[in-house]
């Protein structure tokens, strides 16, 4: 991941984008998530979490990629935007995140963990927010015809290779650890067209 941020251009990486994700701007302007201490799960360049702080989220992100940490803080001085940015395994033990949350999110992260990493990562992010805190994740649908359209396992022509999820293994994923508020497969606008992703809102026990 880090090479990608480190020789493809800003503009030219298929994720990244410089509005904000429209599910995450609905959630919040439905009032299911006020301003409060949250953290953005593989935030990338930080176009969410940048949105976030700007309208009054005290936010921390997090992704593996030093290059992209650098390019997330280098966009939040810019922009005069109160953020924190942090490099960080979310299958480690996460000791660089010393903070807990009222609400975490990720934003097309988990289809890049594959099944037996899930867990961890599921528990990881139960450990990381407050209890009832709220918890987004939108990940790509196996219903999605992108890169072959059919297989769990899906090869991208960045070199990338993805896992694709049903409605049901991500129920059964989240279940142990988190209160099903809403699971849904939407289309999700995306830079070169829209796509399918599984979205999943959930609340910690």
């Amino acid at each position: 991941m880090d090479k990608i941020y480190r020789e493809v251009p800003l503009e030219r990486i298929p994720w990244h984008t410089e509005s904000p994700s429209g599910i995450l701007v609905d959630l919040v302007r439905s009032g299911k998530v006020m301003p409060c201490n949250a953290i953005d799960l593989g935030c990338g360049a930080g176009t969410n979490a940048l949105y976030l702080a700007g309208i009054g989220f005290e936010m921390t992100g997090v992704d593996i990629s030093p290059r992209a940490i650098e390019v997330a803080r280098e966009r939040a001085a810019l922009k005069g935007v109160r953020c924190t940015f942090l490099v960080a395994d979310l299958l480690g033990d996460l000791h660089e995140i010393r903070d807990t949350f009222d609400f975490a999110y990720d934003w097309e992260l988990l289809h890049h963990i594959f099944p037996e990493d899930r867990e961890r990562y599921a528990g990881n992010v139960r450990r990381l927010l407050r209890p009832g805190g709220k918890y987004l994740s939108v990940c790509f649908s196996d219903e999605d015809p992108q890169f072959g359209g059919s297989g769990k396992v899906r090869k991208t022509p960045l070199g990338t290779t993805l896992y694709f999820s049903s409605e049901e293994e991500l129920g059964d994923l989240f279940a142990p650890f988190f209160t099903i508020r809403n699971l849904t497969t939407r289309e999700v606008p995306g830079k070169y067209g829209p796509h399918l992703a599984v979205c999943v809102f959930l609340e910690r026990h």
